[in-house]
């Protein structure tokens, strides 16, 4: 196996997987449990679409600019998001579905007369995992530890303003690293994968499911020469589907 897979690509896209985890398996808990499935797709493609907008102005694609543009967009979302489900609560997924759609076709519209459009637009929605290296993956592991330290810390006092911030701020670094499809896919899978856990078993079992798929998911798609982000979010649904069954069949038996 070490002689098939290179460890000096697998290791760091590994490990950019974990740090994600770290923070979308509580998230996404959260969002099963406010009923918002889809803010998660509808932040992640608001950050898209800042990502996008910064290279529409020739910024330095590795320069702070876009890191500004993208999280500025996803804050701002975030924060209209939170005042929305104070106003009208019961209409608030179709609002998030309609932030997601504007988002999504206002990057095609950005990206139209860009002959790489099709390019950029690609490694938006799948990622570039397999592209990190350890050093770049320090100041995310920084970023995703303070906010959980500020999540588990806050959150019940704060509320979903907190929810709101931290979500787009995760999100937006996330998207950059494994694109928007993961980005959903650990958010949402392993949440809705351990629904029938009690809560402290819960947030253990969502790690496992997502730290397992990411394995199997880069050690596939290094070994096949598939896309990774593509065939992670397949093998975390297939986890999923076990670790269901295995509990529906132990409920059954109890």
């Amino acid at each position: 196996m070490n002689e098939i897979i290179d460890w000096t690509i697998v290791g760091p896209a590994l490990l950019a997987g974990l740090i994600v985890l770290s923070t979308h398996v509580p998230l996404g808990q959260e969002v099963l449990k406010r009923g918002i499935i889809f803010i998660d797709l509808a932040i992640a493609q608001v950050a898209g679409l800042g990502v996008i907008a910064a290279h529409a102005m020739d910024w330095d694609p590795e320069g702070m600019q876009v890191q500004v543009a993208a999280v500025s967009a996803a804050l701002i979302v975030a924060v209209g998001l939170n005042w929305t489900e104070k106003r009208w609560p019961k209409i608030q997924e179709p609002l998030i579905g309609i932030v997601f759609i504007l988002a999504a076709t206002g990057g095609i519209l950005l990206l139209a007369g860009n002959p790489h459009g099709s390019e950029h637009l690609k490694e938006l929605l799948v990622g570039q995992i397999l592209w990190q290296t350890w050093s770049s993956l320090v100041p995310i592991a920084i970023l995703y530890a303070v906010v959980l330290v500020l999540w588990f810390s806050l959150q019940a006092r704060l509320g979903a303003l907190v929810f709101y911030l931290a979500f787009a701020i995760v999100v937006t670094a996330s998207v950059q690293i494994v694109g928007i499809y993961l980005v959903f896919a650990s958010l949402i899978i392993p949440a809705l994968a351990t629904t029938g856990i009690r809560k402290g078993n819960r947030l253990v079992a969502g790690y496992l499911i997502g730290g397992v798929s990411f394995f199997i998911g880069i050690a596939a798609s290094v070994l096949l020469d598939l896309p990774t982000g593509a065939v992670i979010v397949w093998s975390m649904a297939a986890v999923a589907l076990l670790v269901g069954f295995l509990i529906s069949d132990k409920r059954a038996a109890g």
